[in-house]
């Protein structure tokens, strides 16, 4: 399953230090199958987009992604991708970027001819194969008529769940300093965690560890400043984390105030079940 894990500590530019993939640490991760994706997404301090991500398909590839990255920015978003539709390309890794704005997404959508048609000129938008893209410049179409980042968000995933089968839709997408984050519909968990400066210890800097060797992030920043996560998985004991409920939409601001709504209170017209999806599909949707 593609790993998800989005951050803010907005109006504060923080440093942080991930860390994407983790060497092997045993024989048994070699049975595992191996990620097709990884990449970061961050903001200049003029605002500006940048991205470091690379497909791994190759050694030195994952090498690219066991490299420490040490970034700074109000918002930051990482993905680790399991390719479910594209191949394993540099233009098939999230996180994306159109417009000024980052996305990452976790699912599967499926009847893209019919995405594309919706598209229309805006398919210019899309520079690669995924679902993901495609689902993206249909936020970013929604954006630009609506002039609101949660309506964009929300008008594009009813518009999907109604029209198109999909077996998820669980996105993170930043600006320079907000964030948003939908869980839709239930089929994939996605966890918050409003970290106070500290956190729960009151002393200690923010440390995050994915399980089976997928993707770690520090900063020594946050000993002293608050922050949001939004992550596909707890990453640490601390006992805040929330999962979000299922259509939830959350909105954290340039302030870092929290907002949250069930924004797609409905199931889709047509879920997909894991059987129904393509293998490919199916195996990276599953749980590594």
């Amino acid at each position: 399953m593609c790993r998800l894990f989005g951050m803010s500590s907005s109006p504060l530019r923080t440093h942080a230090t991930f860390w994407l993939l983790d060497a092997p640490d045993s024989l048994s991760d070699q049975s595992r199958r191996e990620p097709d994706g990884a990449g970061i997404g961050f903001f200049g301090a003029d605002g500006s987009p940048e991205l470091y991500k690379a497909p791994i398909a190759a050694c030195e590839d994952r090498g690219f992604a066991q490299e420490a990255r040490n970034v700074e920015s109000a918002t930051f978003l990482a993905h680790i991708r399991f390719a479910s539709t594209g191949a394993v390309k540099q233009r098939n890794t999230h996180p994306f970027e159109q417009e000024g704005r980052m996305f990452a997404h976790n699912g599967v959508v499926e009847g893209l001819d019919q995405l594309d048609a919706e598209l229309g000129l805006d398919r210019f938008l899309v520079k690669g194969d995924t679902d993901s893209e495609r689902f993206f410049a249909l936020i970013t179409r929604e954006t630009r008529i609506s002039g609101d980042m949660a309506s964009g968000i929300e008008r594009a995933a009813q518009w999907v769940a109604a029209n198109l089968p999909l077996y998820a839709l669980n996105l993170i997408v930043t600006t320079p300093r907000e964030l948003w984050a939908l869980r839709y519909p239930d089929t994939h968990q996605l966890y918050t965690l409003e970290r106070q400066p500290g956190g729960h210890h009151g002393d200690r800097h923010l440390d995050h560890s994915g399980t089976n060797g997928r993707m770690r992030v520090q900063s020594h920043d946050l000993a002293a400043a608050p922050a949001l996560v939004v992550a596909s998985e707890r990453m640490d004991d601390s006992p805040g984390w929330r999962p979000m409920e299922p259509g939830e939409l959350l909105h954290a601001g340039p302030d870092l105030r929290v907002t949250r709504r069930i924004a797609l209170p409905d199931k889709p017209a047509h879920q997909l079940s894991l059987a129904e999806l393509r293998p490919d599909a199916a195996a990276s949707q599953k749980a590594k």
